[in-house]
This record gives C-alpha cells, sequence and structure tokens, in this order.
C-alpha cells in the first residue's frame, strides 16, 4: 500500500483550534483552503480533521509534510492561516466551566483512566478548558488498538482524509446545520458504509442493533440517548427515510452502489475500495486489535469480524465530522435497524 503511507514522508502534524462555534467557516474559509495549497504546493501527503470535546469543543486537524524538509513550512504556513482565520472570524460563545458537565464526564468515564482524568481535570475536579479562539501543537497519537495495528492505522489515515473532503464539501454545499438535513445525510451515508462491510442483511440489522445499543448503554445515566421518543421520531420519519433507506441499501446490495446519484455514488466506490483493502489486511494477518479492557492484543478469528471491528469507528468519525451527536448516532441506528428489519431488502 505505498499510495497510502508514503515512506519518506514527515512526521503526521496534530494541530488542536479551539473554536467554540460552527465549524462551517472554519473548515470552509481556513482549513480548506489552506489544505488546498500545502497540497497544490507538493507540501503535504494527507490530512484529515476529526472534532473533540477535551478541554472544551476544537476541531482537530492532521497534515501530513510531504517530506522532512516540509515539516517547517507546513507549520508556519498552518499557524499563520489558523490565526488569521481566528483574528477575523474568532467564535463569539464561551464555554463555561460546568458547561456539558454530564456529557464530558461520561465521555472522560469512557474514554480514559482514573489516572488520565486527574491530568485533565482541575483542583475543583472540573475539566480544564483552554482558551478559545487558540490553537496548539500537539502529539499525534494514532489508535492502534482501535484500528488494527500499523496496517491499520495507515488504511485509517487514508480514508479520513476520503471522508474529511466529502464532508468539508457538503458542509460547503449543502445545509447541514439544519438537524433534518444533518440526519438526512446522516442516515444515507451510514447504510452505504454499512451496506459495503456487510452484505448479509440479517448481520447489517444485528450490526446497527449492536451499534444503538452501544450508545445507548454508554450514555444510559444521561438524557443523551433517552429512548422516550424514539418510537413516535421514528413513525415520523419512516415515511420518508424508510424508502430512501431501502432503495440506497438495494442499489449496494446488488452492486450498483457506484451510480447512486452525486456524492453517495462516489462515497460508495470509495467504501467499497476501502472494505477490499481492509479484508486484504485481515486475510493476510495485519490487522492486531487490542482488547476492550485494553489488557492483550489479538487478531481477528475472520475478516468479516474484522470488517466488523472497523466498521463502528469508521461510522463513527464520519458521522463526528459532520457534527452528529451521540445522540444522533443512537437514533440513527435505531432507525436503520428498525426500518430494515420491518421490510426486507428486496432481491
Amino acid at each position: 500500500m505505498s499510495d497510502i503511507t508514503p515512506t519518506d514522508a514527515g512526521p503526521w502534524q496534530a494541530i488542536h483550534v479551539f473554536y467554540a462555534s460552527s465549524t462551517r467557516p472554519l473548515l470552509t474559509e481556513c482549513v480548506r483552503p489552506m489544505v488546498d495549497g500545502l497540497v497544490a504546493d507538493g507540501l503535504v501527503s494527507g490530512y484529515f480533521f476529526i472534532n473533540y470535546w477535551l478541554e472544551g469543543p476544537h476541531l482537530r486537524l492532521r497534515l501530513k509534510p510531504s517530506s522532512m524538509a516540509a515539516v517547517d513550512p507546513v507549520r508556519r504556513r498552518a499557524s499563520a492561516a489558523i490565526e488569521d482565520f481566528l483574528r477575523t472570524r474568532p467564535a463569539l460563545f464561551e464555554v463555561k466551566d460546568g458547561f456539558f458537565g454530564e456529557l464530558y464526564a461520561t465521555l472522560f468515564e469512557l474514554e480514559y483512566t482514573p489516572e488520565e482524568r486527574e491530568q485533565l481535570t482541575g483542583a475543583d475536579g472540573a475539566m480544564r478548558l483552554r482558551p478559545n479562539n487558540s490553537h496548539s501543537f500537539e502529539a499525534y497519537e494514532p489508535e492502534y488498538g482501535k484500528y488494527g495495528g500499523p496496517a491499520g492505522i495507515a488504511l485509517a489515515e487514508w480514508h479520513f482524509q476520503h471522508s474529511s473532503d466529502l464532508v468539508m464539501e457538503l458542509v460547503r454545499t449543502m445545509n447541514v446545520h439544519l438537524r433534518t438535513v444533518l440526519l438526512g445525510l446522516c442516515a444515507q451515508l451510514m447504510t452505504v458504509m454499512a451496506g459495503c462491510f456487510i452484505p448479509d442483511d440479517e448481520a447489517l440489522v444485528r450490526f446497527l442493533e449492536r451499534y444503538h445499543a452501544f450508545w445507548d448503554a454508554a450514555f444510559h445515566t444521561t438524557d443523551l440517548t433517552a429512548a422516550k421518543g424514539y418510537e413516535h421520531a421514528y413513525d415520523q420519519t419512516a415515511g420518508v427515510l424508510g424508502p430512501r433507506i431501502h432503495s440506497i441499501r438495494r442499489e449496494v446490495a446488488e452492486g450498483r452502489g457506484e451510480q447512486l446519484p452525486g456524492f453517495l455514488g462516489a462515497w460508495a466506490a470509495h467504501c467499497t475500495e476501502l472494505r477490499d483493502r481492509a479484508q486484504a489486511l485481515a486475510d493476510r494477518g495485519e490487522l492486531v486489535f487490542r482488547s476492550w479492557s485494553g489488557d492483550e492484543l489479538f487478531q481477528p478469528d475472520t475478516s468479516e469480524q474484522a470488517l466488523a471491528m472497523l466498521l463502528s469507528p469508521y461510522l463513527h468519525m464520519t458521522n463526528n465530522r459532520l457534527s452528529a451527536t451521540v445522540r444522533d448516532e443512537a437514533f440513527l441506528s435505531y432507525v436503520l435497524a428498525r426500518a430494515l428489519r420491518e421490510q426486507a431488502v428486496p432481491r
């Protein structure tokens, strides 16, 4: 996979941009033109972004310099572009101590050990906050255990660039800030990707039900994924969303995903290639995951198991880039599983 990770490239640069507002202007007016310029000048060979919450809402931008000589120019140009944007388009909303406290507490429990949490909180036990409208370079810490080791991380980084490009284009051209538009986009993208990775209808429904159960169980002590209202919301959306989901699922299941209109066809082509690359790694025994407890490493018994393990974080990170919430993911996986279970995909 020499086309995924150039061996002569410089180390990944991780930039955290603390911006307590919609990421739309940050992505369209800063990140996109900055990355395009770096690519055009041959300075970066890879890039992607995610949204994150630790120490305040921020965007984590990753840039892969094309060579060691490109590292300093990439850092200088990225800093200058971000500083200029924050000066001209600052976020006016300030996150106060305790804001989203319930969510942050749950995320702390999920993602960090007690020892790590001590390093991230103040004397009062509350999470420390970074200054709004600021940025910093941080260590790049890929999640090897989640994505299958070094080979899996290289594949994920390649995929994340495609996902980031897709999201930046959707943010630029569509009203993603409207909840109905956001949920519709996420549902369609999830259907395409999940369908490419899991071709069997019953297995796909079971996966979506497990995906829903994870988010629901992880946040059961909060109101972030409360099941109250799910059935009513499903009844309201099923008439419109259900047929669309079934149509997409049918095209993907019958090998015609690339013929879907617009961005969905391109996404299906990418997800098919992603699946094929992941399956090849699994078949060669190159994917090594860390157990949920973190105590041991293991290789999946089958490529199907490996694909399902990768699908969960792949789905989550694309939804994350679109700024979908945990509540959104729990609801959408419920809707998709129920829609597919109640009406089998025609063959």
